[in-house]
């Protein structure tokens, strides 16, 4: 186990926990420094794992990234996706309803004006949840531009069913209240999904896409490879809806038999699942079929 390993689940889980990194500092009874430096890869003792895992309510051995790790809140599952991304050479995603990493500024811009128009009528802790939602498309936004540093080659797998309900909804499903913020957002959402369906058809170096044919799979799930290991995270949770929102365990483990049984199945879904100019036609028919 490698203490940079640690370091990144320490930060994940502290996400998760919603306690500030001092409060965190204080219990343990070291400096808010000292945590930060713990995050970063630090040698840390199996006392103060202990004691951290106790603190955040989780398995000392998740946190020594032994097993299985399980994520209740977006932000702490989302900062852990980014963590495996940063040495990911490959990216394997089935039936997200966006390939978020090759997404649109655009559509980060508009789902921020959904939220905050979303958060600033609510009734309650109307500041803790637009603090939330801010938080998560930090984190969001990080992993676009390490993509765009990156380049890890991308496997997307789509199932027309959600396409169709993106573009009836919009990004946002359907958050947004006022009539020309609702327009834009089925209007991104339809730009995203033409942008595929060219990309399909030009079938650029490091990226392939495919239009699941047997329907809509039962959940949603993808595998991270890197060099030295390979990752796989199943997620519930949605990068256009407000976070408190979401409810909804996310998973990540390396576990090899965990890997594989969902590697037989990507490759399956893969081998039936119609791509480049054929896949392309197929999804500018749910574009007529769904129309702005």
């Amino acid at each position: 186990m490698r203490f940079t390993d640690i370091g990144q689940q320490l930060r994940a889980y502290r996400l998760e926990s919603g306690l500030r990194a001092e409060e965190i500092a204080a219990r343990l009874g070291v400096s808010r420094a000292a945590l930060y430096r713990y995050e970063k890869g630090e040698v840390i003792k199996l006392d103060t794992v202990n004691r951290l895992a106790e603190l955040l309510k989780i398995s000392p051995l998740s946190l020594l990234g032994i097993g299985v790790e399980y994520y209740n809140r977006p932000v702490g599952f989302f900062e852990r996706l980014r963590q495996i991304e940063e040495t990911a050479d490959q990216i394997l995603q089935v039936a997200l309803p966006l390939a978020y990493l090759i997404s649109s500024d655009e559509l980060d811009a508009v789902e921020a004006e959904i939220f905050a128009e979303a958060t600033s009528e609510a009734s309650a802790d109307r500041a803790a949840m637009r603090a939330m939602a801010d938080q998560v498309q930090g984190i969001l936004a990080e992993r676009k531009r390490m993509y765009k540093l990156r380049r890890p080659a991308i496997i997307a797998m789509f199932s027309a069913p959600a396409v169709a309900r993106l573009l009836q909804q919009g990004i946002g499903q359907g958050l947004a209240r006022g009539d020309a913020l609702r327009h834009r957002a089925r209007a991104v959402a339809r730009r995203e999904i033409e942008n595929i369906a060219s990309l399909m058809e030009a079938e650029p170096m490091g990226l392939q896409f495919g239009l699941l044919s047997t329907g809509e799979p039962a959940g949603q799930f993808q595998i991270l490879r890197a060099r030295d290991r390979a990752t796989l995270a199943i997620n519930p949770f949605r990068s256009d809806t407000l976070p408190h929102q979401q409810a909804g365990v996310a998973m990540i483990t390396g576990a090899d038999e965990a890997v594989a049984a969902h590697q037989r199945v990507a490759e399956s879904m893969w081998r039936e699942a119609i791509k480049g100019a054929a896949g392309a036609a197929k999804i500018r028919e749910l574009l007529s079929a769904n129309p702005l």
